[in-house]
């Protein structure tokens, strides 16, 4: 398992592994595929990954099993939320891998890489959003030091979702 920083040449590849790894986890939450199709094309676009890589605020970073890309992460630095009150906070926006290699612990790797990122950058804290019926998540999170302080939602389409806000001292 290796993992490296991603760059703009990754754009394509991340977006692949952004849609796919949104459909596994949450796929099955709409009843309206195309909802989730227009989400995918809005939200996961080459060019629009290639833009997110591009903002100086934004590190991503790529997980490989096998040369194969099988996860991605996102740090977004100095990313404050109404949720924590700290200067000097960041955004842990993304970990996903695949579901297959979920037993490999490469979103433990992942979590740690950017975490360290976020620390060498200055951060004092960083933070996450995390569905609310995602429980194999949260319990991650809790078993890695996070701790809820508070909740939100977020509306794709006619769907709405109940999401938790967890952070972490760094």
């Amino acid at each position: 398992m290796q993992i490296r920083e991603a760059n703009t040449n990754d754009a394509a590849m991340i977006a692949e592994l952004a849609i796919t790894t949104f459909d596994e986890t949450f796929g099955h939450l709409f009843e309206d595929r195309q909802i989730l199709l227009d989400y995918f094309s809005r939200t996961f676009s080459e060019d629009k990954m290639k833009n997110s890589i591009q903002k100086e605020n934004n590190v991503f970073w790529l997980a490989f099993v096998d040369e194969n890309p099988v996860g991605y992460a996102k740090l977004k630095v100095h990313s404050p939320s109404e949720f924590v009150t700290r200067e000097n906070v960041s955004q842990l926006q993304k970990i996903y891998v695949l579901k297959e290699f979920l037993s490999m612990k490469i979103g433990l790797k992942l979590q740690k890489t950017v975490l360290q990122k976020a620390a060498d950058l200055g951060s004092k804290q960083i933070w996450l959003s995390v569905y609310v019926d995602n429980l194999r998540a949260i319990n991650f999170y809790l078993k890695n030091g996070f701790e809820k302080v508070g909740e939100h939602q977020f509306q794709i389409g006619k769907y709405v979702f109940d999401f938790i806000a967890m952070n972490k001292s760094l």
